[in-house]
């Protein structure tokens, strides 16, 4: 696959200084583009930390032949294998661009979210991967109209979309508009937990530009505060997988409890097999899907569990909030490449 727009934005002047990731010189736009790739990175979910797993962007990882987690290569050859198959798929779409990122071919990413975006334009996840796709993807210190205009339409559909954000603030820092640049990085920073991983790193960009700007941010950094740990992060979507949706009624639990065993498993799995029919009829249900993983999940039929999460990531793609509590229930209960 390959972009057919080219960014042709025209490099910003400014001061140069080294940036420790590259080595040589670059513009301060540069420089803020260099920290945004970090702070998008670990904002969105471009990486998997020990602690905590942000399930916005990184696709599930299925296994190989070995049954083993599949490399990335493995895995973009199997989504575009499903691509033609399905090309309607907007998930498959969104993680293919995130595996063409994550191997560094940011245009044939970029390409992957326009088609995303095609079958999903309300979801703002798209939108902003496909700006910070064609950032990472053009040679410019500037930052491309049409970057500009899918970041603003993540922000129109989610205010607070960390990644889009981050770069709607460095284009006013390349721009000219310094201090306005630095008051939106500042603001980002108030909503941003201080346990994120991506927290020092807009620290950082604050005091780099800050410093190169001659803009007094010391004292406000000194004593800026953060949102409390996890918000924005993650969502509910691992809780209310192990205990938020009620279960059977007290009446359902009674009955079931007279019943001999195999009757029991009887109309337990008359129960989760109409669930599934419901949310065939009310697909945009999010607690249910999560109700339906648990329940396959418990039942050991870990096949149509994986099946229930592609029909929910399918049935909720306008809706990248929901996408993300239903992928982070998934992981939390174990369902396989979730």
């Amino acid at each position: 696959m390959t972009d057919t727009q080219t960014d042709t934005a025209t490099p910003s002047a400014g001061p140069e200084a080294p940036v420790p990731t590259g080595g040589g010189s670059f513009g301060i736009g540069r420089i803020a583009l260099a920290a945004a790739a970090l702070i998008a990175v670990s904002a969105v979910g471009y990486k998997v930390y020990t602690d905590q797993k942000p399930a916005a962007s990184a696709p599930a990882a299925p296994l190989n032949a070995q049954g083993q987690p599949a490399s990335v290569d493995q895995v973009i050859t199997a989504l575009e294998a499903r691509l033609r198959d399905n090309p309607d798929d907007a998930e498959g779409w969104r993680m293919l661009g995130w595996s063409y990122f994550e191997t560094q071919r940011f245009a044939e990413s970029a390409t992957a979210m326009r088609r995303a975006i095609q079958l999903a334009p309300g979801n703002s996840e798209y939108h902003s991967m496909l700006g910070e796709a064609l950032v990472m993807a053009s040679k410019d210190e500037a930052i491309s109209q049409d970057a500009r205009t899918a970041f603003k339409r993540a922000v129109e559909i989610d205010p607070k979309d960390a990644r889009a954000r981050y770069f709607l603030a460095a284009a006013k820092d390349i721009d000219g508009k310094h201090a306005e640049a630095i008051e939106d990085w500042f603001a980002l920073l108030a909503e941003t937990p201080a346990d994120a991983p991506y927290a020092k790193d807009i620290r950082d960009v604050i005091r780099n530009v800050g410093k190169e700007r001659g803009i007094e941010v010391e004292k406000r950094l000194a004593s800026a505060k953060f949102a409390p740990p996890n918000a924005g992060f993650r969502t509910d979507g691992a809780e209310t997988a192990t205990a938020g949706i009620p279960g059977p009624s007290r009446d359902q639990m009674a009955a079931a409890a007279a019943l001999p065993q195999g009757q029991q498993d009887m109309m337990i799995q008359q129960m989760v097999e109409g669930l599934a029919d419901r949310l065939k009829r009310e697909p945009g249900d999010t607690d249910g899907w999560i109700m339906l993983l648990r329940s396959r999940m418990q039942l050991g039929e870990t096949g149509k569990a994986q099946a229930a999460l592609r029909d929910a990531t399918a049935a909720l793609k306008n809706k990248a909030a929901d996408q993300r509590r239903v992928r982070e229930a998934a992981s939390a209960l174990g369902v396989p490449g979730a």
